[in-house]
C-alpha cells in the first residue's frame, strides 16, 4: 500500500517541482492543482519540467482565493484524480507547495500502515475551538458569504451586518454537525470516498460554497459522517500567529523543525534553500523516528506571539504606540514618587540618595526644566531637561526616563506646581511607589515673603490640585503602591514612614536609620493656617494643627528621694 499526495500549489512552482519530485521518489504518487490565476504559459512550462516523472500528474484547474470555495473544490477535483488513477493509495495526504516534508517518507508510509484505518485530520465542534481569528464562529455556517474577504471588505462586511440586522440564517443540511479544523489532513481512501461519493453531495457542495472558509470546515465536518476512527489532529506542523495568519519558517527554524518531530511542515519560504538542503537532500540529518508532536515547539512560538503582541514592559514599539492600553505596561522597573517631603525636609534629595543609594531627581515635571539629579541638563537615552519636549508626551518622557536608566532606581518629586499631565498615568502604574505628605506644599508659601492675599489665593489653587492627585490615587483602579499622611499625621512621628519607605526602596540592606533629614521649623505654621480660615480659604490637608505653639517647658532636675526616720 502507499500514501498518495495532493498539492495545491499556486506560486513558487520550482520548489513545488523539487517537492513533489521527492514525494514521487519515495513511491508516493502525487496528484497537483495550480491555482487558475497562474498564467497559461508559466503553467504549461510547469507541467514539462515534470513530465519524465510517471507518477507526476495534474487535475483540473480552479480559481483559489483565501476564504472561498475554489480551495475545496481544488482539493475535491486532486482527490477524484488521485482515487481514480492511483488504485494501491490507502491514505491520501493533503499538502500544498509550500509543503515540506521533515522525515523521510518511508517513516510515514510505515506509521501510516500501522494505521490503516485511522483518519488524521483536527476535527471539533465551533463551541471546542478557540483559536478562530474574525469574529465568526457559528456565523460561517448560518450566515451567506457571496462577497471575497481579501478583495471585497467592505462588501462582505456590509452584507453580514445586513443578515444580522435581519435576522437572516441559512439552514445547516439535517444530519450535519458543522465542525472546523486545519486544512491540512489525511484520510484514509474509504473516508474520501465516501465524502466524494455520497449521493446527498450536490446538496452539501451547495451549502458549503457559501460558507466562510469551507476548506477548514467541509471535509472536517463531512468525514464524521463517515469515518469510523478520527484523530482529530494533522500530521502538519502548522502555526498561526494572532492574526491568524500563517507563521513562515526561514534557515534559521531548521533547528526548530528538527525537534518538532512532525512528517511535513507549512509554510517554508522558497528562498530557505538550507532548510530545503537539509530535509530533501540529507537523510542521516532528518528527524528521528518519534511520534509526531508539535507541541515540542509550542512554548517558543507562544513567546513569540507574545512578545509580538505585548513587548516588553516599558519598551513600546512603533506598531502598539497609538494604542492605548497596548503598551504592555507604562514603565519597565519600579521607581519612587515622593510628595511633600522635599517641602517639609530640608535638603531631602541628598539625604535620600545617602540613604538609599538610589538616584533622587528633584521635580522632574517642574514647570520650569525637568531638574534631573546633580543638575544634569541631559541624562541617559539623550533627554533634556526641556520642559516643551518633555511635556509633548510626559508619560513618554517617564517612560524613557526608566526604560533608559534600568538597573537603577529612580526617585523623584512632584507636587500640586508640577505639570499634571503624567499624574493619572502614575496612579495606574505598578512600578510606582507613590509616598504623599498631604499639603506640605503650604510650608514653602509659609515660608515666603509675599503678600497674604496673594498666598490665600495661591494655596487654594495648589489645594484644589492636590485634591485631584488624592481622588486619582484613591480610585480603585490604581494599581501603584500609594501611602498618604496629613502633615499634621506625618510629623508627630516622622521616623516610621522614613524607615518603611527606606526598607521598600530595599537597594541598600535593611538596617535602622542613622541619620534624619532636617525638618523645617514650623514655629506658627498653626496660627498661618488659622490666618487662611480668617480670610475665607479653608486649609484641610493639612490636617489638624493647634493654633499656638506648645511652649517647650524645661524640665526640672529630679531631686534624690531620702526616707526620713
Amino acid at each position: 500500500m502507499s500514501v498518495g499526495i495532493l498539492m495545491l500549489v499556486h506560486t513558487a512552482l520550482g520548489r513545488a517541482e523539487q517537492v513533489a519530485r521527492h514525494w514521487a521518489a519515495s513511491g508516493c504518487p502525487v496528484v497537483i492543482h495550480v491555482d487558475k490565476k497562474v498564467d497559461r504559459k508559466t503553467y504549461k512550462g510547469f507541467q514539462a519540467s515534470i513530465k519524465d516523472v510517471s507518477d507526476i500528474t495534474f487535475c483540473k484547474r480552479h480559481y483559489c482565493e483565501w476564504g472561498g470555495w475554489g480551495i475545496t473544490a481544488a482539493t475535491q477535483g486532486a482527490a477524484e484524480r488521485m482515487l481514480a488513477q492511483f488504485p494501491d493509495v490507502r491514505h491520501v495526504f493533503l499538502a500544498s507547495g509550500s509543503c515540506l516534508p521533515l522525515r523521510p517518507v518511508g517513516e510515514l508510509i510505515e506509521y501510516l500502515d500501522a494505521r490503516p484505518r485511522t483518519d488524521f485530520i483536527e476535527s471539533a465542534t465551533t463551541s471546542e475551538v478557540p483559536w478562530t481569528v474574525g469574529g465568526l464562529d457559528i456565523e460561517r455556517f448560518t450566515l451567506r458569504f457571496p462577497f471575497s474577504w481579501k478583495t471585497q471588505r467592505r462588501l462582505f462586511d456590509k452584507y453580514v451586518a445586513l443578515q444580522r440586522s435581519l435576522g437572516l440564517k441559512r439552514r445547516i443540511p439535517k444530519g450535519l454537525v458543522p465542525h472546523m479544523g486545519s486544512q491540512w489532513w489525511c484520510l484514509t481512501r474509504q473516508t474520501l470516498s465516501a465524502v466524494l461519493e455520497d449521493p446527498d453531495r450536490p446538496t452539501y457542495d451547495r451549502y458549503f460554497c457559501k460558507v466562510w472558509i469551507p476548506d477548514e470546515s467541509y471535509f472536517q465536518t463531512l468525514s464524521r459522517q463517515y469515518s469510523s476512527n478520527i484523530e482529530s489532529r494533522s500530521l502538519t506542523l502548522s502555526k498561526f500567529d494572532f492574526q491568524g495568519k500563517p507563521h513562515i519558517f526561514y534557515d534559521d527554524h531548521l533547528q526548530l523543525l528538527r525537534r518538532s518531530d512532525c512528517f511535513v511542515a507549512r509554510k517554508i519560504w522558497p528562498h530557505a534553500s538550507r532548510i530545503y538542503e537539509a530535509f530533501l537532500t540529507d537523510e542521516d540529518g532528518a528527524l528521528k523516528r518519534a511520534e509526531p508532536n508539535p507541541g515540542k515547539i509550542d512554548r517558543i512560538f507562544a513567546k513569540a506571539v507574545e512578545r509580538r503582541t505585548r513587548g516588553r514592559a516599558g519598551l513600546v514599539m512603533h506598531s502598539r504606540f497609538p494604542n492605548e492600553g497596548w503598551e504592555n505596561g507604562l514603565t519597565c522597573a519600579p521607581y519612587s514618587v515622593f510628595q511633600g517631603f522635599a517641602e517639609l525636609f530640608e535638603d531631602f534629595e541628598p539625604w535620600l540618595a545617602r540613604a538609599t543609594g538610589t538616584r533622587v531627581h528633584g521635580h522632574l515635571f517642574s514647570p520650569e526644566r525637568a531638574e534631573f539629579s546633580g543638575g544634569e541638563k541631559v541624562i541617559n537615552g539623550g533627554l533634556s531637561d526641556q520642559p516643551l519636549l518633555r511635556d509633548y508626551n510626559g508619560a513618554a518622557f517617564l517612560t524613557n526616563l526608566i526604560w533608559n536608566t534600568r538597573g537603577e532606581r529612580q526617585c523623584f518629586q512632584l507636587g500640586p506646581m508640577d505639570t499634571q499631565d503624567v499624574c493619572w498615568k502614575i496612579s495606574n502604574d505598578p512600578n510606582a511607589q507613590i509616598s504623599v505628605i498631604s499639603g506640605a506644599w503650604a510650608v514653602p508659601l509659609f515660608r515666603s515673603n509675599q503678600n497674604f492675599s496673594d498666598l490665600r489665593r495661591e494655596a487654594a489653587r495648589l489645594q484644589k490640585i492636590e485634591n485631584e492627585f488624592l481622588y486619582k490615587l484613591r480610585n480603585p483602579n490604581a494599581k501603584a503602591r500609594i501611602r498618604i499622611w496629613s502633615m499634621a499625621e506625618f510629623i508627630e512621628s516622622p521616623m516610621e514612614p522614613l524607615q518603611t519607605l527606606i526598607d521598600e526602596i530595599g537597594n541598600a540592606p535593611q538596617r535602622r536609620l542613622a541619620e534624619a533629614p532636617k525638618m523645617a521649623d514650623l514655629q506658627g505654621f498653626g496660627q498661618f493656617l488659622q490666618n487662611l480660615k480668617n480670610q475665607g480659604m479653608h486649609p484641610h490637608l493639612m490636617g489638624d494643627f493647634p493654633i499656638h505653639d506648645s511652649p517647650v517647658l524645661p524640665v526640672e532636675k529630679q531631686r534624690k528621694p531620702y526616707l526620713v526616720k
